[in-house]
């Protein structure tokens, strides 16, 4: 993976410092090689200098190699121990020539310097290079020995031989002064041999650059040393002296300069790049030949040492050349190989996408601009039956009938005159067998393409996924049992009536059967779903011609008529759905009743103001007049009149004051007494709750309590009553000193539906401390009707806590004697409308005689409601009836005057 570039701001550091290096470079040299200061100066700054370049160049290279890894750490590690090792060894020389006046040659200073010579080298090769084949490293080593035999003729001639015949003090010293002319020449070497293995991409390029021009200007100032000191004219100090120290700068400025970041320190494996020190090794032969020839001419002597190594820099040219033919020969068969394996590739992919073209579903085919076939895929015969000669070299337009023809000419110029230009459609295409198909046309472009030179039509047959979408779109808008209309079709075709009604009215008519829960609940859904149908036939007979019948789902049904403004067709239409609806239905040799409740709303009704959303407003109006109907006692239909809609608001507000009138405790009890027949005396209490609106006052129970019933609010409401009245009760018993009076508290059918009631009954007894034979539960006939099995379980439950049962408004409903005999039922509330007739020779009053007699021979006791008048109490006395209620005694009062009441004992004073 390449490197990120650097970003400037990471280089600009380091060139601040290469600024500041090159001047203090050029300082050092205009001061040595102008001997400004005098002599001992020049010697001392250069003595100086050179410990300090070399103990900094050391230093920032030991640093750069904390920071890397592997091979990179070790080699930059090894060059800044060489040059450190130089740096101790010149600081050592140094103090021997300023205490002892003089530098022997050799001495302990010379370890320090040929350290450099064994551990820069080491570190050069430590450092990580490019992954190579064999004979790339073959030709870089080659490229090495070509650079070490030059650099070695050349040192020869100037250096070594001179040394050799000039001798010396002794054998070290002259192995010691040899040593630094060949340690630079191994070293510059090495740098060679490193950059002939790097790649153009290599990412140590640069670094190996400024290490190698150190160790140039290093070899430099070594070669000048050992000359100046074989002519005995070498002085500390000197212009000589310059090379070293500009050779450690460049070395620290090469272990300074920043790395990319990903960059590993060595070329990527596999860079294909030429090698960037190609021309090198053939420099150095040249100069090394150049200098031989320069050498022979002048001193007309040619050593063996020179010869050979000029054979020597010969045969490694030849070797070089003839592993380049080698490696280019490969390369040949290589790239004859890859072109051979390509041509099969596009030979395989050409026949693959013919394949792929003559058996693909779609129809491929190439025309002029004039739709003459110049090209017809197979495939053609296989989705719409013709072969593919008889449509080649035809105007493909004669295939399609005109209106398609016509269309697909249209298509055609529209596109021939922009290059790549595409454009899809959809046409009727005859089949061979004759049978009329949906295609789908993509045309492209294609004429300036060398390859097609003509339009290019892909067409498939997309006839199944058509009569696909128009299943799924007819199965999206239509009822799946009746197929009517739904109500999202519905709703499209009322806004669409509306938008186009012109002059005329449009009605909604919405039906709901009623009955039909029953036929549901007794015969079950299959039947239920059979009736359904049938009532779908029937609408659709008595509606007229292009009304809307729809389905909404369960029982509900929706029509929508057009019919002229003032006209009453829409009556007409309904009148004629309740007359069907009277009719029987048979049902699986059944016959079945039901009937309907119908709601009209016309848009003239709206007022003529334009409406936001009036066909959702007319759907409701239509609903909330099916709901008067049906409240209306069914069986009809009821127009809308805009006052439902009030009634429907203050409904809707009620019922979210109702929510909140818990939490705010608007709510509160009132305490009708229960009087013992006999001697007058209040043997308990009704517990009947009133809402006092901070708005409205006082709400009525009966505006209210069918509210809660609908919203099923009286589940939370029927608990805090229960509460409230069996705290209220244990409050009474503490005051007076006497056992709780008899509570009775009404239970509703949706609290019975809910199977926790015997445990809610539980935990108000339990928190509140209420004997459970004091608390008297009291609930309608409809309990004893409904889910008979699971609402016994639900009395029994009760009945084993100890509580007492007692049926309301005994008498207005349909229970039977078989039903008061399953239940463990303890009282009978005589209904308030058997009572206020009493007196009288009435119907009435031989049913409450007949219920008082009923509740003795089953063990129960009898309860009367809604006593006004002395003679009604007086027949109920005659009668035998247990126990009264009424006007007559105290209307319903709050807990405080009911507490005086039952205070005054036994006898109440009734009231005027």
């Amino acid at each position: 993976m390449a490197p990120t570039p650097l970003a400037p701001d990471a280089l600009r550091p380091w060139a601040r410092l290469c600024i500041a290096v090159a001047v203090t470079v050029g300082m050092f040299g205009l001061v040595l090689s102008t001997g400004a200061g005098g002599p001992k100066i020049a010697e001392t700054i250069s003595n100086l200098g050179l410990c300090a370049a070399a103990i900094c160049a050391a230093v920032v290279c030991l640093l750069r190699a904390t920071t890397l890894r592997g091979r990179a750490r070790a080699g930059w590690g090894l060059i800044g121990l060489g040059v450190l090792s130089w740096g101790l060894g010149q600081a050592y020389g140094v103090w021997m020539y300023v205490f002892a006046g003089f530098q022997p040659l050799p001495s302990p200073a010379d370890i320090g310097y040929l350290g450099m010579v064994v551990l820069a080298p080491a570190g050069l090769l430590a450092l990580p290079v490019a992954s190579q084949g064999v004979a790339n490293r073959a030709r870089s080593v080659l490229d090495g020995l070509m650079v070490a035999a030059a650099l070695m003729l050349i040192s020869w001639i100037f250096v070594v031989d001179p040394l050799i015949t000039a001798g010396g003090d002794s054998v070290l010293a002259l192995s010691v002064s040899l040593a630094y002319p060949l340690g630079d020449v191994v070293i510059v070497t090495i740098v060679v041999y490193m950059l002939a293995l790097q790649r153009r991409r290599g990412h140590n390029f640069g670094h190996l650059v400024l290490v190698g021009a150190g160790s140039v200007a290093f070899a430099a100032s070594d070669i000048g040393y050992a000359y100046l000191h074989l002519i005995d004219a070498y002085v500390a100090g000197g212009p000589t002296d310059i090379g070293w120290f500009a050779g450690f700068c460049l070395i620290l400025l090469a272990a300074a300069r920043p790395v990319a970041p990903g960059a590993s320190g060595a070329a990527a494996p596999g860079d294909t790049g030429q090698p960037f020190g190609v021309l090198l090794p053939y420099v150095a032969v040249l100069a090394a030949l150049v200098t031989s020839g320069v050498w022979f001419a002048r001193t007309g002597q040619s050593g063996a040492f020179v010869a050979y190594t000029s054979s020597s820099l010969m045969l490694f040219m030849v070797g070089r050349q003839l592993l380049t033919l080698l490696e280019n020969r490969n390369l040949t068969r290589g790239l004859e190989v890859r072109v051979a394996e390509r041509t099969a590739e596009l030979y395989a992919s050409e026949q693959r996408f013919q394949a792929l073209v003559q058996h693909s579903s779609d129809v491929v085919t190439v025309v002029g601009i004039d739709s003459e076939v110049l090209y017809q895929s197979e495939s053609v015969k296989r989705v719409f039956g013709f072969p593919a000669h008889v449509i080649t070299g035809r105007r493909l337009t004669s295939v399609f009938d005109p209106e398609s023809a016509a269309r697909l000419a249209d298509a055609l110029r529209s596109v021939s005159s922009r290059p790549y230009a595409s454009t899809v459609l959809e046409l009727t295409l005859r089949h061979r067998d004759r049978r009329q198909r949906q295609a789908e046309i993509t045309i492209t472009n294609l004429l300036t393409d060398a390859n097609v030179g003509g339009l290019v039509l892909n067409t498939r047959d997309i006839s199944e996924r058509k009569e696909l979408q128009e299943q799924l779109v007819h199965e999206a808008y239509h009822d799946a049992l009746t197929q009517l209309a739904n109500r999202a079709l519905f709703r499209e075709r009322v806004a669409e009536a509306l938008d186009n009604r012109g002059a005329d009215d449009v009605t909604v008519l919405f039906l709901d059967l009623d009955g039909f829960k029953e036929v549901n609940d007794s015969l079950g859904h299959l039947a239920g779903d059979k009736l359904l149908v049938q009532v779908a036939d029937r609408l659709r007979e008595a509606v007229r011609d292009g009304d809307t019948v729809a389905r909404f789902g369960g029982d509900e049904f929706a029509v929508l008529i057009r019919s002229e403004l003032g006209a009453r067709d829409a009556e007409g239409v309904a009148q004629r759905i309740v007359d069907g609806l009277h009719e029987p239905f048979h049902i699986d040799e059944r016959e079945l009743h039901v009937r309907g409740s119908i709601g009209l709303a016309a848009y003239a009704d709206l007022g003529g103001d334009e409406h936001e959303d009036a066909a959702e407003q007319l759907m409701r109006n239509a609903d909330l007049a099916m709901y008067r109907a049906k409240t209306s006692g069914g069986s009809g239909f009821a127009v809308y009149d805009p006052q439902m809609l009030a009634g429907l608001v203050e409904r809707l507000e009620l019922e979210a004051d109702l929510r909140m009138a818990l939490t705010r405790g608007e709510l509160e009890v009132h305490y009708q007494p229960t009087i013992d027949m006999v001697d007058s005396r209040v043997v308990g209490f009704e517990a009947l709750v009133r809402w006092r609106h901070p708005v409205r006052g006082l709400i009525s129970p009966m505006s209210f309590i069918p509210l809660a019933e609908a919203t099923g609010l009286i589940v939370p409401l029927g608990r805090w009553v229960l509460t409230e009245a069996c705290r209220q009760t244990m409050e009474w018993a503490r005051r007076s000193g006497q056992p709780p009076v008899k509570m009775a508290v009404n239970v509703s059918v949706r609290q019975f539906d809910r199977s926790d009631l015997a445990a809610v009954v539980r935990e108000v007894l339990t928190e509140t401390g209420m004997p459970a034979d004091k608390l008297c539960l009291e609930m309608t006939e409809s309990v004893l009707m409904t889910d008979t099995e699971e609402n016994l379980a639900q009395l029994v439950s009760l009945k084993a806590l100890g509580v007492t049962l007692a049926i309301d408004d005994f008498g207005t409903g349909y229970s039977s004697l078989a039903y008061l005999r399953r239940f463990p039922v303890d009282t009978l509330k005589i209904d308030r409308s058997f009572v206020e007739r009493l007196g009288e020779q009435t119907d009435d009053a031989a049913l409450a005689s007949t219920i008082v007699q009923l509740g003795q021979s089953l063990g129960m006791s009898t309860v009367a409601e809604g006593i006004e008048e002395y003679g009604q109490l007086a027949a109920l006395r005659a009668m035998g009836c247990t126990f009264a209620q009424g006007f007559y005694f105290s209307r319903p009062v709050p807990a405080g005057e009911a507490g005086r009441l039952l205070l005054e004992g036994a006898g109440v004073s009734p009231s005027a």
